[in-house]
């Protein structure tokens, strides 16, 4: 909230243009933004094949689920770069990005409550098979999607999910490097169609993998569309089995009440640098 008078908070600079087509390894990259307050780079922000979605739970700090918009909020992506002014707290920055989303998308939201059907993400009976990272969370981040070794795996901080087919529906293979269990439970989320409430108690960067087969009966079809087939093989561990096998959390269902915004008015190309 700006007082009477104050100028509204805004980045010194800000480059937003649409990001170029694909990348070149294929895979999808969801962030997150480099530097900011709190980081070796506290004077600039660079954020590389951002979703209109991630700027909005950005800047109004909430979940993927706690967001009503257009559909192509979740396809089209940006690459961002922003200069904060010295002194800027992580709240401001937040207030910042709203701005910037108003100024330059001419986004119009408002607020409404709505009751979920979600899972709790506990520590299960045997206790968590979660490990610290390898990685020092202080290091900065390189610019662009998570960076790998000659192996394919995981060498910078971020979340890569590989979709394969199988006789029985797609197969899913997550790997994370110094990732909170927030970002856990973001993942799960998508994964299941249903939000999913971080209620471990665990504070810490965690690197995991976890495999499991895609339910593709928790979204719905297309019109048109027909169910998917389904085949005689073995097709892995369904996600909330995976994830107590795995990574020895489990999911409990619940119901709660959860802020969400609504966007009344938002453009896909932003105006002019």
């Amino acid at each position: 909230m700006v007082a009477f008078g104050q100028a509204p908070l805004t980045f010194e600079v800000a480059s937003v243009k649409p990001s170029a087509p694909g990348w070149e390894r294929g895979g999808v990259y969801f962030g997150p933004p480099r530097g900011g307050p709190g980081t070796p780079d506290p004077g600039q922000i660079t954020w590389t094949y951002a979703r209109f979605r991630d700027l909005l739970i950005t800047a109004y700090d909430l979940k993927t689920y706690q967001i009503v918009g257009p559909a192509w909020m979740d396809t089209e992506r940006y690459d961002i770069v922003v200069k904060v002014p010295a002194g800027t707290t992580k709240e401001q920055v937040n207030i910042m990005w709203q701005n910037l989303l108003s100024e330059r998308f001419g986004v119009k939201i408002h607020h409404e409550p709505k009751e979920f059907q979600v899972e709790d993400l506990e520590i299960g009976k045997g206790g968590s098979k979660l490990k610290g990272t390898t990685l020092d969370p202080d290091a900065p981040l390189p610019a662009g999607p998570p960076q790998r070794d000659k192996n394919g795996e995981l060498s910078s901080p971020g979340v890569v999910v590989t979709i394969m087919p199988g006789a029985s529906g797609p197969n899913a293979h997550a790997t994370a490097k110094a990732q909170p269990l927030s970002r856990l439970a973001a993942m799960l989320t998508t994964q299941i169609n249903r939000p999913v409430l971080d209620k471990t108690g665990l504070t810490g960067l965690y690197d995991f993998k976890i495999d499991y087969s895609i339910d593709l009966s928790a979204f719905p079809l297309p019109p048109g569309g027909t169910a998917p087939p389904t085949g005689t093989s073995d097709p892995g561990p369904d996600l909330s089995a995976a994830v107590e096998q795995q990574l020895g959390l489990k999911l409990v269902s619940s119901k709660a009440n959860l802020d969400v915004i609504v966007i009344d008015q938002a453009e896909k190309v932003p105006t002019e640098n």
